[in-house]
């Protein structure tokens, strides 16, 4: 099983049937209130028939449709819709069918991109301590979750890392986005002065750094990135998995922050995790170097899937947007932040809480570690929880909180108090 502790697992398996909005079905029968979204992806609740209907629909009409030298509608009214939906002068679309494919999907344009444009040895990618980009090569090259990466061997050659903006003394038990740490995204320069600003073709980071257990960007550190890649010719890739679709309140991290880069990556909500599905979205400039550039009736990239754009996934996300404008889930989200700040915030005080952090609709709550058991205390939070009846999602010692947008303040009620329950228990 993916990302699990399967002796463990197996021996006491947590088993889910059915699903429905705010709520999972166990195998027992007993509802559990989904506080992750599935795993940050289900944003508009579970089960949600205007989706539901258009995968059903979809299916009895084409089932699936070849993405190379073919096309169908769906695809192309999807990367139409996505290029209105998401601010920043976006201009064409890449889909694959995951985060993981968005991020590797993103890397091989920037370095191809700065290829066809006579730039060929920028190839290096800087990626950011503590980040997590999915699991393809690339993605875990420019990633730095150590347990992600520590199994296989070196990697992609010609990868650096900007530090990570956590700190405990200066930002414990911040509100939103801590005033400190702006600075560090002047780490960026050092590093164009150590390889060369010719040698490096983008710099990805998470706007929210979410899986490494939500680190949130100081203030005007994602601006600083910005400026220094402006100045030196770097691509800026912002990698918006989970970001994107409402987790802030907005369309995107690019849109709360206002801080536009030359990629997004997307997956996720963007189908309502009904249909896998990821993409890229581009900046203008980008494609249009990949079709100046070669010859007439070539391949201009020579790259994709199987499943790119597949039908079934269009129409799962072409409802999904809908049901985000027609309930305005965005708005609803920016409205419950402060109830929701102030809920998870009142876990300050509890045993063995050292710090919390909250954005949006999502928060992390740091444990202190047992000595020599790194990760088990958050374990047996998540244990307890699902066995309470709420789903949790824990990384190390940290529990993350990503909830579905159609969530209430009687369900955050709810999860504040199995949580505070539960972590007055644990040891």
């Amino acid at each position: 099983m993916p990302f699990t502790d399967n002796r463990r697992f197996k021996a006491h398996p947590r088993i889910v049937v059915g699903a429905k909005d705010m709520y999972y079905i166990s195998d027992d029968g007993r509802e559990i209130l989904d506080g992750t979204a599935g795993l940050w992806c289900v944003n508009a609740g579970h089960c949600r028939p205007k989706i539901v209907e258009a995968v059903r629909q979809q299916v009895g009409q084409l089932d699936y449709a070849p993405p190379f030298r073919m096309g169908h509608p769906g695809a192309f009214e999807l990367s139409e819709r996505l290029i209105r939906f998401f601010p920043g002068g976006f201009d064409h679309v890449f889909f694959g069918n995951s985060g993981s494919e968005a991020v590797e999907s993103a890397l091989k344009i920037a370095i191809a991109y700065h290829r066809v444009r006579g730039e060929a040895s920028r190839t290096r990618l800087i990626g950011r301590e503590r980040g997590y980009h999915g699991v393809g090569f690339g993605g875990i090259s420019v990633g730095g979750i150590g347990p992600v990466r520590k199994a296989f061997g070196s990697l992609l050659p010609g990868v650096d890392h900007l530090p990570h903006t956590h700190n405990l003394e200066q930002n414990a038990f911040s509100r939103g986005q801590p005033q400190w740490g702006a600075h560090l995204a002047d780490e960026l320069e050092r590093l164009v002065q150590l390889h060369d600003a010719s040698t490096i073709a983008a710099v990805i980071v998470e706007p929210v750094a979410g899986s490494t257990g939500v680190l949130i960007p100081p203030v005007g550190y994602l601006e600083r990135l910005r400026g220094i890649c402006d100045r030196h010719g770097i691509l800026l890739i912002f990698d918006e998995v989970i970001t994107a679709f409402g987790r802030l309140g907005a369309s995107s991290a690019t849109e709360y922050f206002g801080v536009v880069p030359d990629m997004i990556t997307i997956a996720k909500g963007l189908t309502n995790a009904t249909v896998p599905m990821g993409a890229v979205l581009t900046r203008p400039g980008i494609y249009e170097a990949f079709m100046n550039a070669a010859p007439e009736n070539a391949i201009e990239l020579a790259h994709g899937y199987t499943y790119s754009g597949h039908p079934l996934a269009c129409a799962a996300a072409l409802a999904t947007l809908e049901v985000y404008e027609e309930e305005g889930l965005f708005a609803h989200a920016q409205e419950l932040s402060t109830y929701w700040e102030e809920s998870v915030q009142g876990l300050k005080g509890l045993p063995h809480v050292i710090d919390i952090r909250n954005l949006g609709l999502v928060a992390g709550i740091e444990l202190e570690s047992i000595p020599g058991k790194v990760g088990e205390r958050a374990t047996q939070c998540l244990i307890q929880c699902f066995e309470r009846g709420l789903m949790i999602r824990v990384t190390g010692d940290i529990i993350a909180l990503s909830p579905p947008l159609i969530i209430r303040p009687e369900h955050i009620d709810r999860m504040m108090e199995i949580l505070s329950t539960v972590l007055q228990k644990v040891d």
